[in-house]
């Protein structure tokens, strides 16, 4: 058995900066929790979102019992330096580092300024994973644009978490819309290449913080032919779209378990992870972590700012359990 997830590490930062722990105690307590959930998990292999120190998370890996491989994206934002990556006790190697959008899609509006994006923020990074077996994965961590806004910096240069009016909510809202679709248009072109119309016999997983529901407009592009999701009629008619398909397993999460994260009090599901139909019958066993700890979830805000000194998560890990 190979078990696989995927997990929003929340503002991974060694101490000091803009947004890590403000001390060296703060931060010993989140690698010390981060490492815990890891192993309580028992995941062989993790993609992860939020990393901002690449060292931090060898700091994380240091900590796991075994040997750990870990690598990060190249892309990233400078403003706010997150990215994706894994965490792996099975051999792993990198295929694919991406960032700019498809040629076909253009850049898209980022501001009331005009500024365009021509690329994702946190980078697509995609791994060859090598099961016990000798059976080969290739999984893609992705980390798509936050509904949480940010406006622009204010007089004191620090960004803002409230608008100066409700028409710059909307705006920024929508440039926000445009950037999450975009981005999951570039994830679906990975995806293309790697499963090359052979998702029947490649073993495919897509998975990440996607940040938005299972039914949402930019989680469904990376489904491909519609009409076979699980728990639809389509799901037990094999087709042609098979060979090209995506299935979340979102569905195969337990009703108790499914939410990923809390925001103002209401849970919601938006780590996710998809696969290709040479895994649907391997990944039944599917479930959310919570660090050992702190089994309830916080309710976070509109201010990420606020848990930069909290020990855990703010979301929970999603993994399957994949049957030989």
């Amino acid at each position: 058995m190979t078990t696989i997830g995927t997990w929003n590490l929340e503002n991974l930062f060694r101490p000091g900066g803009d947004f890590g722990p403000s001390d060296e105690a703060a931060y010993k307590a989140k690698i010390k929790d981060l490492a815990a959930t890891i192993t309580a998990s028992g995941v062989d292999a993790l993609a992860v979102e939020e990393v901002g120190d690449p060292d931090a998370l060898a700091d994380v890996a240091d900590r796991l019992d075994g040997d750990w491989h870990h690598v990060t994206s190249a892309g990233f934002e400078p403003a706010h330096p997150i990215r994706v990556g894994f965490l792996s006790r099975l051999p792993l190697e990198v295929v694919a580092d991406r960032s700019a959008f498809p040629d076909e899609l253009a850049p898209i509006q980022a501001g009331d300024d005009g500024t365009a994006a021509h690329k994702t923020g946190r980078g697509v990074l995609a791994v060859r994973i090598t099961e016990r077996d000798g059976r080969e994965i290739t999984a893609v961590a992705a980390h798509l644009k936050s509904k949480l806004l940010s406006f622009p910096a204010g007089p004191d240069g620090r960004p803002r978490f409230q608008p100066r009016d409700e028409g710059e909510r909307a705006r920024v809202a929508a440039y926000a819309l445009y950037r999450r679709a975009a981005e999951a248009v570039t994830v679906r072109a990975l995806a293309d290449e790697l499963l090359a119309g052979q998702g029947k016999t490649r073993q495919v997983m897509v998975m990440g913080d996607l940040n938005d529901g299972v039914e949402a407009a930019t989680t469904q592009i990376l489904l491909g032919p519609p009409g076979s999701e699980l728990g639809t009629p389509g799901a037990d008619h094999p087709d042609q779209g098979d060979r090209h398909r995506l299935w979340n397993l979102a569905p195969r999460i337990p009703e108790a378990e499914r939410f990923s994260r809390v925001f103002h009090g209401r849970g919601e599901l938006i780590d996710h992870i998809l696969v290709s139909h040479a895994l649907l019958g391997r990944a039944t066993d599917v479930h959310t972590c919570r660090p050992p700890n702190a089994p309830k979830l916080p309710s976070v805000t509109d201010d990420p700012a606020a848990r930069r000194n909290e020990p855990a998560s703010d979301h929970a890990m999603v993994f399957t359990r994949l049957a030989d």
